[in-house]
């Protein structure tokens, strides 16, 4: 039998209690983010690499932002939470891959492989191997796991994966202005997120390439791969790792400014989908990043990756939009 008497009315003071103690749908985003307000800066550069050209002033509004990349721990909650499956884990369709070789039309991933001398430095395929079975799961192939690897950025996530992630958050990913903006922490023209010097003090501040790349990895800042986030010092507005450690997803499209050629990945090999298709840029650099070959763990830094690219050096981090 249906109650048809009406609902009693909670106290105004209970209802005032029970809101101020329930945290808000925003404070939940947001938690564990940045609120950075937007300005003018100066992006791009007219020193490094011609995709940067020319430095341009620009305007970036408010916005909340990750303090790090997204992490493994992090993204293995989104997928236990959906059953999403990343690029790398199914299986390709031969419709979009017409010159492939049959035999590599399986699930799987870049992996940086380090070859054991000197290279053609030309030829990324010297130290860029596709790995059946690689994932986010398995960064390095079927047979490694990420035991030890919670609080490392997540990588093998393609710009697919990382825009389901954050849509699954209730964020965005970052737009190219917004990135670099936050990147820079308020050092306008700076060279590098922490400032001009590359080593102040002789202290590494990023996850880098130390020695000739790609044979001979010294590891001087303790890390070979990619090394758990926070582990350098933030930026001036609080972020880690936006230079070195993982390359990072924008939502803008690549392309260079007018009058500018446009140069192709250096250690960041396109996969899949030839180079004509849409590409979108990313950002940061990563661990594979060396001065005398890829000295992009920048600000101003930019490449352009093919939306179906997954390699061990890319993730992301996301945004919310005031």
């Amino acid at each position: 039998m249906t109650d048809t008497r009406p609902a009693k009315r909670a106290c105004c003071c209970s209802q005032s209690k029970a809101a101020a103690q329930a945290p808000s749908i925003d404070a939940v985003r947001t938690e564990g983010m940045v609120r950075i307000t937007g300005g003018d800066f100066t992006m791009g550069s007219d020193v490094f690499y011609r995709e940067e050209r020319p430095s341009r002033r620009a305007t970036a509004r408010d916005f909340w932002i990750d303090t790090h990349p997204v992490t493994n721990a992090q993204f293995e909650a989104f997928t236990d939470a959906t059953g999403y499956l990343t690029v790398s884990e199914r299986q390709p369709d031969p419709a979009l891959y017409p010159d492939a070789d049959p035999a590599l039309l399986c699930p799987g991933s870049l992996v940086f492989t380090q070859p054991s001398s000197r290279v053609d430095l030309r030829d990324y395929r010297n130290w860029w191997a596709y790995v059946p079975g690689a994932n986010w799961r398995h960064p390095h192939g079927p047979h490694s796991d990420l035991e030890g690897l919670a609080d490392h950025p997540v990588v093998h996530v393609s710009f697919v994966d990382a825009s389901a992630y954050a849509a699954w958050a209730g964020k965005s990913l970052p737009n190219e202005i917004e990135w670099e903006y936050a990147a820079r922490g308020g050092l306008d023209g700076a060279v590098y997120p922490w400032g001009d010097e590359l080593a102040p003090h002789g202290r590494p501040m990023a996850n880098t390439w130390q020695g000739e790349f790609p044979w001979q990895n010294t590891a001087l800042d303790g890390y070979e791969r990619t090394s758990p986030v926070k582990s350098y010092p933030a930026n001036g507005y609080g972020l880690y790792d936006v230079g070195g450690n993982v390359w990072e997803w924008t939502a803008t499209r690549y392309g260079s400014a007018p009058g500018v050629e446009e140069t192709k990945s250096c250690c960041v090999p396109s996969s899949g989908l030839s180079d004509t298709e849409v590409r979108h840029v990313v950002k940061g650099g990563s661990h594979l990043c060396a001065p005398s070959y890829c000295l992009r763990y920048r600000p101003a830094a930019r490449q352009g990756q093919t939306l179906d690219t997954s390699t061990s050096h890319i993730g992301f981090r996301c945004i919310v939009r005031v």
